[in-house]
């Protein structure tokens, strides 16, 4: 591009602009700094004269660049890379348009306005392609996501948690609360992996593992799902929730809606923040008391918190059988545990045994899934209540998943488990008249049988 000299008085800080980029290879261009000045040149142009919202926008985009360019000579890919930028800012989400478009990129999180990070595959990386102006650009960037569905963060509201129309969930946090600067996390909702196939196909679990998931949810067993932050519980939620059958009235519980059910009788309950009085907040527990009047099949809480953790067990003892929810904890045993201490937060005048009977006879199973270290996800175990051993709630695992070590490609070394014994949770299964697991279970019963023949006959 060849240059002339007005360019050089352009002062970039006098405009209000936000800055972006556009996912193309940046190292074709001689000076992409340029590039972006003429963006902003021609964006002010078109909010000066009102015409951002025309339906001819693009024509406009195209006149402003063969004016504001003048004297360059741009070519055919610098000139889409221009448009590009100018179309995202005006129809898009700015910087991070062609990020939230791709389907590879699970996650984005910026840091700050020049550092932004991706997740690709379960691996995270900066991403240097693209870049605020300041925090100013990244604020009014999440303002226009959320304000469509009727949030807002300013300096009165500083932290926000909701999710965009296709399921992607945004969490916001902003001075004073961020003393850095505002940092965002988008964690994208992607659907291909809204089904059980997709998850085995990605190795999430085994066939045998998905065909008795689907026999205890068809078996309205009480299911506790656990893991860490992003180890894929809300999809698993999602898959598990997706097995239940047409005829059954549903109720989600959700503090943003995520959950995607495809059944005929699904009714989505959200929660609601504080107001700018501090009043009118509606939680998760509000919305489970609620639940329970309004004649559910199935009560779906999209992850148990606090308080609420005592109503969603007192929904699973008392007829509504089947509930599915999700916690943040490492592992089974840790879920159990947090449960307890949940409840006790509720100031439930209880003592400790009595709410580890209310656990032990209220959840069937309890599922684990973790983000591995090489980014992908597992259930590393299948567990079922079987009692107590002490004062302790006793489980017992059904599936595993047992890590060997890393292979040369640091990707993690492992196999899945099928502990053989007959659990528990068959008998209940198999009273449902459920008949899909039994090649998992029937040879074992048949096994013992022959065992606890032969050793009456010796005696």
């Amino acid at each position: 591009m060849k240059k002339t000299n007005w360019l050089n008085e352009f002062d970039i800080k006098d405009l209000a602009l936000e800055q972006e980029t556009a996912k193309t290879d940046y190292d074709v261009f001689e000076d992409k700094n340029l590039l972006d000045d003429f963006r902003n040149r021609i964006i002010q142009e078109l909010i000066d004269n009102k015409i951002v919202n025309s339906d001819n926008v693009s024509r406009y985009i195209n006149e402003e660049i063969n004016r504001i360019t003048d004297g360059y000579d741009l070519s055919g890919q610098e000139r889409n890379y221009l448009f590009n930028l100018i179309e995202n800012e005006i129809n898009g989400y700015g910087p991070i348009t062609e990020l939230l478009e791709d389907s590879n990129v699970t996650e984005i999180m910026i840091n700050s306005p020049n550092e932004i990070y991706i997740e690709v595959d379960g691996v995270l990386s900066r991403d240097n392609s693209v870049s605020f102006i300041n925090n100013d650009h990244i604020i009014r960037t999440v303002q226009r996501i959320i304000q469509p569905l009727g949030r807002t963060i300013d300096s009165a509201n500083p932290m926000v948690d909701s999710r965009l129309p296709d399921g992607s969930r945004i969490n916001a946090i902003i001075p004073p609360l961020s003393v850095k600067g505002p940092v965002v996390t988008i964690r994208k909702f992607k659907n291909d992996m809204d089904n059980i196939d997709a998850l085995i196909g990605n190795g999430t679990l085994t066939p045998y593992m998905a065909r008795f998931l689907d026999a205890s949810v068809n078996a309205r067993l009480n299911i506790l799902v656990c893991g860490g932050t992003g180890s894929g519980k809300t999809t698993l939620l999602n898959v598990l929730s997706n097995f239940i059958g047409n005829e059954e009235r549903i109720i989600t519980i959700e503090d943003a809606v995520e959950l995607r059910l495809n059944q005929e009788h699904v009714i989505s309950l959200e929660t609601k923040s504080v107001n700018y009085d501090q009043a009118g907040e509606v939680t998760i527990r509000d919305l489970v008391r609620n639940s329970l009047r309004m004649r559910p099949d199935r009560i779906i809480v999209g992850e148990v918190r606090g308080k609420e953790a005592f109503d969603m067990l007192q929904a699973m003892n008392t007829g509504h059988d089947g509930s599915i929810t999700t916690l943040h904890a490492n592992g089974c045993n840790d879920a159990l545990n947090r449960l307890e201490t949940m409840i006790l937060m509720g100031e439930i005048e209880l003592p400790i045994k009595a709410i580890r009977g209310y656990i032990e006879s209220a959840i069937d199973l309890v599922i684990s899934i973790e983000r591995l270290s090489d980014g992908k996800r597992k259930i590393t175990s299948i567990s079922e209540i079987v009692g107590f051993d002490g004062d302790s709630i006793e489980l017992k695992e059904i599936f595993g998943f047992i890590k060997h070590g890393m292979t040369e490609n640091r990707e993690v070394n492992g196999e899945f488990v099928f502990h053989e014994y007959v659990p528990r949770v068959y008998h209940k299964i198999k009273s449902r008249g459920i008949d899909t697991v039994d090649d998992l279970f029937e040879g074992i019963i048949q096994k013992e049988e022959k065992k606890n023949k032969k050793t009456k006959s010796q005696k």
